[in-house]
């Protein structure tokens, strides 16, 4: 036996303005699928249903439900946090390209680069991401007969 839904979805908007939202964020994934979620809340489904339908768990269905009864559309909006800081400042990079740039490096000569300029350790596969971040390529070393 279902068990009786408990918290209710607030209607602040009317279904059509939600389909209106709907198919204007096409492109933004994560919120189209919440958005769905709600439709079908409206609708009459239950969380459990609900949730099934857009592919994600119960508990997140009523997450979803919380934050849009809390703060309507921009609830669904997903929050990051951001990430860790870089180690090194947006100035210190700026120098780094100035002097990667014209030249042929591997990630292992720029890993060694930036700890003897800045005295900061990167691993190889942070390099990369830098340099891609730079629109850098790397040099792929290869061994010479």
């Amino acid at each position: 036996m279902a068990r009786p839904i408990t918290i209710e979805i607030k209607k602040d908007v009317t279904i059509d303005e939600l389909d209106k939202r709907i198919r204007s964020l096409e492109k933004n994934v994560r919120v189209l699928k919440r958005l769905y979620f709600v439709k079908y809340r409206y609708q009459g489904y239950t969380v459990k249903n609900a949730s099934e339908m857009v592919d994600v768990t119960e508990a997140i269905g009523y997450e979803w439900q919380r934050r849009w009864n809390e703060d309507g559309y921009n609830g669904l909006i997903p929050r990051f946090g951001g990430g860790r800081p870089s180690k090194l400042t947006s100035e210190q990079k700026e120098e780094l390209k100035k002097e990667l740039k014209g030249k042929n490096w591997t990630t292992e000569e720029v890993r060694k680069f930036i700890f003897l300029k800045f005295e900061v350790e990167y691993t190889l596969k942070q390099i990369r991401v830098i340099l891609k971040k730079f629109g850098m390529n790397h040099a792929k070393p290869y061994p010479h007969d």
